[in-house]
Order: structure tokens, then C-alpha cells, then sequence
């Protein structure tokens, strides 16, 4: 039997075998067997009794049951990673046994950690849920989808005779959609992004399920590095880069010391007068030979390290001479935010140090943003902590609360670390235009910050429309890929001349000027 052959046949049982083995059919079996042995009598009951057990075997009767009763994910009810890997070996044995073709994804929620930290554990679940829904309400009827990690779901597709790259990228902007749905929590909304990575069971390296599975899950390792929302199709050369990955705790660490490593610089815009307000480092990894490597996955690495307190000292320096280069050129850049996680503000030094450079950079310390995160304020900080931001606040720098409203700091914190600036997350301002719940949010936050005498900046701003809200209600500043991308800092001059030379005929928002 040719392949042709054996796909057709193949197709056919995938298609009888739902209405052949349904409850209903299987409910008129003791009819059929009754009107056999009135009609034929006991040689035609035999062959019945013989075949009607052959024909369900051979529709995937027995393999069907045994597919219901996989276990299932408490919080979805989806099937879990064995029965899928069962269920992914039979897809891989015929689709080799025939010309059929099927694809495997993997779709994770993107940030899921830090979104069940901000909104509860119950609330995690619900939104796995949620998106668990939405992702099987996109498959059709012999698609498998199953949970196989706390944030991670996979999909294998029926097999069919024709599956191109197109439609698989078209079912992966469906699925990632549905799932990117507003999500109503207890009267509040909240928004999830997640990333796909797939891989067609023709492009895998080899025939062999765990193969396909490993390219599948590298071409999602890829859409997270280029993420949020990131879709990326498993390739070659891709599966060759997740071979060359080595020891990268001891190449981050080489890379810190050899000037890889270096701050990239994200400006700043004032939204009175459209013009610069700081540019915020952000520290980002050019390799040699991977190209750009994203914080996510170097960033930890050099915390398991220790040395964050290196990376400290490298961001501080590079920030510092970027803001005398500015001067030099004739621009005006009135600060630059460097971010300070708790481990560095541990250090005794900190404020002696800082005051030290400052001098050296004969700059005064107002030119500094010191960015602090939520949790600094929320973990029960240490005597240390405490004297640090207290010292650099007395030296004239600017303390700012960076990812405000994620970490639950209290309003008397606020006052006790002398805040100067509260930077709103991204999660508030994502889809503000279009939200009444994210609208009132801010402008609860916006009044607060007026109250309390607090510049505020927002971050995540992507579109004219989120801009032109924040500026209307009253938000100081933004940031953002919609203002602008963090750039190396030869990138910084060519980006600020052409930004000033936008606002030369615009008018200005006669608010208030900070």
C-alpha cells in the first residue's frame, strides 16, 4: 500500500471514528445484536459478536478510551504532559507511516510569576483557566491540547494531508489573540500576554517525538527572548544556536569585565513640554557571537553570581559619563536613572561610593536617579537599606519607586523613604485608551502622587493613544517603545537632535512645568 493510500484511509478513520465510537451509536449496539440473532440466527450473532469488537479496535476504540481516562490538570481539566506525550508518539508514528503533517505548539504566559505575585495565587489559577479555555476553544476536533508546566500549554495538531508554514503562523495569532483577552477578575480587569513557539512535524530534526518537542520548545525559548508576545517558527539555524549554549554564568561574567555589558539608554519625555526629561540605563548584553542577549536571561545569572554590585558600578560609571558627554555636545539631559535592586543597596559603602563618583564626575547628584523597586519597600528592608536610601536622598539624589503598584508599598513608606518619583507599571498602562477600569486606576494613582507632592512617570507606553490619555490625566512623564527604544548611547545624540527638532513649531501643554 503506497503512502497515498494510506493517507486516505487515515483521513477516513479520523473522521468515522468520532460518530462510529460516540455514546449514541454505541447506545443502539444491543439492538443491532437482537435484530442479528432474530434475522440470521446464531451464526450471524457469532459474527457480530466477533466483528463488532474488530471494528471498534480498528477506528481507536481501545486507544480512545485509554486517551479519556489520561489524567487530568485540577485548575483546567486539561490533559497533563504523559498523556500528551502519548499522545504525540501516535501522532508521530502516522504521520511517519503516511504523507500527513501536523505541528506541535507551545504557548506560555508571559510574566505569569510576577502577575500571581501582584494579584494572588487564586487569581493565577483563574487565569490559567481562563486562557486554558480560550486556547481549546481555537483547536478543532481532534486537536490535543494539554497543561505541561505552571504558565505553559501545548498543542499537537490532528494530522492532515495539507499544513503549510502560513496557516500554522495564522493558528498561532489565533490562539495568542483569544488568550490576550481581557480577563475580568472580581470587578477588576487584568491583561495577559503569552508566547508561542512551533514547530512543523516536517522541519523537526528527526522523527522522533522528543526531538520534535525539543524544537519546539526552543523556537518558544526564542519568541520569549523577542517577547512580549513574541511567535517564533522552530528553524535550523535556530536549533544550532540552542546547541552553542554554553556556561553563561561564567560568560556573563567574563562578558562584565571584557565592557560587553554595558547600559543602553531608554528616554524619557515630559508631557507639559514634549522635551526631554532623563534618559533610564538598562543594562544589556551585546555578544560577540549571539548577537543581543535580553536581561531576563543574563540578569539572574549575575545574581547567583554575586556580582550585581559589579554591574552596579559598570551601570554607574557608563551613566555618569553618557551625562558629561551630553553636556559636551550641547544637549540638554537633565538626569539619568540607574537601578539599585536590595542586594546592592546592602552594601555600607553604597552612598559614600556614589558621592565619590559623583565628584568624580564633578557632576551634582540631582543629574542621579536612584530607581528602587516596590519590593525593596515591601520585603521589610534591613537598618542598611534604610540608611542607604536615606544618605543618597540627603546627597541630592532622586529616589525613585520604580514598577509602582506591583509590590503593595504603603503610603507611610513612601513618605519614609522620601520619594521623589513614583514610576507607574506597565500593567496599569497597558490598553489605557481603551480601558474605563485601567483609566481609573491611573487617575486613583495620579491623584495620590498630587497629594503627596510625587512627580510621576509612566512606563510601557506604547501607542499616540496611551500617551495623549496620561498627558490628559495629569501623568508628568512617560516611557516607552511608542516614545522611544533603549538605544547604545552613540544612538542617544542622533535620537535627541531629531526629537528636539520635532518640538521646534509644536505648542506646548500649558499644564505645569516640572
Amino acid at each position: 500500500m503506497n503512502k497515498s493510500n494510506s493517507g486516505l484511509i487515515y483521513r477516513i478513520r479520523a473522521r468515522l471514528a468520532p460518530a462510529l465510537l460516540a455514546p449514541p451509536i454505541l447506545a443502539f449496539l444491543p439492538a443491532v445484536t437482537l435484530a442479528t440473532f432474530w434475522l440470521g440466527g446464531e451464526v450471524a450473532l457469532l459474527w457480530v459478536a466477533l466483528g463488532i469488537p474488530l471494528i471498534f479496535a480498528a477506528f481507536g476504540g481501545f486507544s480512545a478510551q485509554g486517551r479519556n481516562f489520561a489524567s487530568r490538570d485540577s485548575v483546567t481539566g486539561l490533559m497533563l504532559r504523559e498523556g500528551f506525550e502519548l499522545e504525540m508518539k501516535r501522532i508521530v508514528e502516522d504521520c511517519a507511516k503516511t504523507e500527513l503533517r501536523s505541528a506541535l505548539y507551545y504557548v506560555e504566559i508571559d510574566e505569569f510569576k510576577e502577575l500571581t505575585d501582584r494579584e494572588g495565587q487564586e487569581a493565577g489559577d483563574r487565569i490559567i483557566q481562563s486562557c486554558g479555555e480560550r486556547i481549546a476553544s481555537t483547536l478543532r476536533n481532534g486537536d490535543t491540547v494539554a497543561r505541561v508546566g505552571d504558565c505553559k500549554f501545548a498543542i499537537c495538531l490532528t494530522p492532515v494531508l495539507q499544513l503549510d508554514l502560513e496557516t500554522c503562523v495564522q493558528m498561532a495569532g489565533r490562539i495568542q489573540a483569544a488568550v490576550e483577552e481581557p480577563i475580568s477578575l472580581d470587578g477588576t480587569t487584568v491583561y495577559a500576554t503569552s508566547s508561542i513557539g512551533f514547530c512543523l512535524n516536517t522541519r523537526a530534526p528527526s522523527t522522533d517525538y522528543a526531538d520534535w518537542s525539543a524544537a519546539a520548545c526552543a523556537a518558544l525559548s526564542e519568541a520569549q527572548q523577542n517577547g512580549p508576545s513574541g511567535i517564533r517558527v522552530f528553524s535550523a539555524d535556530m536549533h544550532q544556536r540552542s546547541k552553542a549554549r554554553g556556561n553563561l554564568r561564567e560568560e556573563a561574567a567574563e562578558a562584565l569585565e571584557a565592557g560587553h555589558i554595558q547600559p543602553w539608554f531608554q528616554p524619557q519625555i515630559c508631557t507639559d513640554t514634549g522635551r526631554v526629561s532623563g534618559f533610564e540605563a538598562l543594562a544589556r548584553w551585546m555578544h560577540p557571537v549571539r548577537g543581543l542577549i535580553p536581561p531576563a536571561k543574563f540578569l539572574p545569572v549575575l545574581e547567583e553570581a554575586g556580582l550585581m554590585e559589579r554591574l552596579s558600578q559598570v551601570m554607574l560609571y557608563h551613566s555618569l559619563t553618557a551625562l558629561n558627554a551630553w553636556d559636551a555636545a550641547g544637549l540638554k539631559v537633565p538626569t539619568v536613572g540607574v537601578n539599585f535592586a536590595t542586594q546592592e543597596l546592602r552594601n555600607p559603602n553604597l552612598a559614600e561610593n556614589i558621592k565619590w563618583e559623583l565628584e568624580r564626575f564633578d557632576l551634582p547628584a540631582a543629574r542621579l536617579s536612584v530607581e528602587i523597586l516596590e519590593t525593596v519597600m515591601t520585603d521589610r528592608p534591613d537598618d542598611i537599606v534604610t540608611r542607604n536610601i536615606a544618605a543618597l536622598s540627603e546627597l541630592g539624589c532622586h529616589i525613585e519607586l520604580d514598577d509602582f503598584g506591583t509590590g503593595h508599598a504603603s503610603i507611610s513608606a513612601v513618605r519614609r523613604f522620601n520619594i521623589s518619583r513614583i514610576k507607574i507599571d506597565r500593567s496599569f498602562v497597558l490598553r489605557a485608551d481603551r480601558d474605563p477600569d485601567q483609566q481609573k486606576l491611573i487617575a486613583a494613582i495620579l491623584t495620590m502622587a498630587e497629594r503627596l507632592d510625587l512627580d510621576t512617570l509612566a512606563e510601557g507606553v506604547e501607542t499616540v493613544g496611551e500617551h495623549a490619555l496620561l498627558s490628559q490625566l495629569g501623568c508628568g512623564h512617560v516611557q516607552g517603545f511608542g516614545i522611544g527604544r533603549p538605544m547604545p548611547f552613540d544612538q542617544t545624540l542622533d535620537w535627541i537632535t531629531a526629537h528636539e527638532a520635532k518640538l521646534q513649531d509644536a505648542p506646548e501643554i500649558g499644564r505645569h512645568t516640572r
